[in-house]
């Protein structure tokens, strides 16, 4: 590899959301049904369904913490911080974070050619409007049209920026997809999570949910499945139901129960419940859960093949490695993926500028994937991305475009 990395295509960063992101466009006749600002103790917060949200521990996002700042907590915790120590000093809202011709520049300073974005609060909400899909279906269409009009869905063919569909209202998702499919969506982003409905749950792959994946495949465009409030804390709840957290800390137990979780069993639910059965050119992507899930995810697969003959139409390993493209962790240890997906199916995903992500989006290159070939490494960057995205674009910066 030279010392000068090629411009990249960056499928995870992010921006943060300007306060009026929900209520901009938000149905006034929703009113404390949906999104909502308070004073509490003398602080900022956000109401989601009448009840205060605590996803995001200061929703104005001012100060914020630096990018990259738990890099080494990440990678060993050499220094045996708390996560509240790894954080370090906030700093002022940097501009690039909120708008998108000063974020155009630093991109073109990070060597970034296009990138897609992704909400921080955005993905965060959906659960705590469970029980009220006719508000959710509000809350979002509002969102994306305030994402629409702040970051654009295709900024100057660079910044595409991912709409968020709730999946709690099957006809609100698939009317939604087709607006903003309308309005140039490259992609569009669900959780990786069951959907509630009253009494429990079901599958995001059951056939009411087949207009939305239809119209996915059949416009074909990916759809990605962000990490986000997967619902999942309710395992946690069973084993410590007294336990108090939040969004600063998360009891130990968490981590080890639901890392990798909601992510292998939504994809196992996709192949099991034969959605690409249903929909052949459906492709999913999953980004920022990591990837140290998968060579578990494909034994499990596997021997469901072999104890259930002829349950599948065709073997459920191979499904998966034709309909889904991962975003690795910075930290996995991508070389060992390459062996079990190929690099073919990986994507590049810096985060930035969370403080779980590099300290800037070419770390990913010049430290991922500083052992991969240079024929690997091309296509993570760049070519996956924009083939999976259907995009024809020039890779420069600098407005050389």
């Amino acid at each position: 590899m030279s010392d000068q990395p090629r411009p990249i295509f960056d499928f995870d960063n992010h921006y943060y959301e300007a306060e009026d992101a929900f209520t901009r466009h938000q149905d006034r006749k929703l009113r404390s049904r949906g999104v909502r600002w308070a004073e509490i103790d003398g602080r900022r917060r956000l109401l989601v369904g009448g009840r205060v949200n605590f996803y995001i521990a200061n929703p104005t996002f001012d100060p914020v913490a630096k990018p990259g700042a738990l890099f080494e907590w990440y990678r060993g915790n050499p220094h045996d911080q708390t996560i509240v120590e790894a954080f370090g000093e906030l700093e002022p809202l940097p501009a690039e974070y909120g708008d998108r011709d000063v974020r155009l520049k630093v991109m073109d300073e990070q060597g970034v050619a296009a990138t897609l974005l992704f909400p921080t609060l955005g993905v965060g909400l959906e659960d705590a409007l469970r029980d009220d899909p006719e508000a959710a279906v509000g809350v979002f269409d509002g969102f994306n049209r305030w994402l629409a009009e702040d970051w654009g869905f295709r900024y100057q063919d660079r910044i595409f920026a991912v709409p968020y569909i709730q999946m709690l209202d099957p006809a609100g998702a698939a009317a939604e997809l087709k607006r903003v499919l309308d309005e140039g969506a490259v992609t569009v982003n669900v959780r990786n999570a069951p959907v509630p409905v009253p009494g429990g749950y079901r599958s995001p792959f059951d056939p009411v949910y087949d207009p939305f994946w239809g119209l996915a495949a059949e416009a074909g465009i990916p759809v990605s499945t962000h990490a986000g409030n997967d619902g999942y804390d309710a395992l946690v709840q069973m084993w410590e139901p007294s336990g108090a957290e939040s969004s600063l800390f998360r009891s130990p137990l968490r981590g080890i129960v639901t890392k990798g979780r909601a992510v292998t069993d939504f994809y196992a639910a996709a192949i099991c419940h034969g959605v690409f059965d249903r929909f052949p050119g459906l492709r999913l992507a999953s980004v920022e859960n990591g990837a140290s899930w998968i060579p578990d995810l494909l034994y499990r697969l596997g021997d469901a093949a072999n104890r259930n003959p002829g349950f599948f139409k065709t073997h459920p390993t191979e499904t998966f490695r034709s309909h889904v493209w991962v975003t690795p962790f910075w930290e996995d240890h991508v070389d060992e993926l390459v062996d079990v997906i190929g690099s073919d199916r990986l994507l590049l995903g810096s985060d930035w500028p969370h403080a779980e992500g590099t300290k800037q989006p070419i770390d990913f290159v010049t430290d991922t994937l500083a052992a991969l070939p240079a024929d690997a490494v091309e296509q993570i960057a760049w070519t996956n991305a924009v083939d999976l995205l259907g995009l024809d674009i020039e890779r420069a910066v600098g407005g050389t475009r």
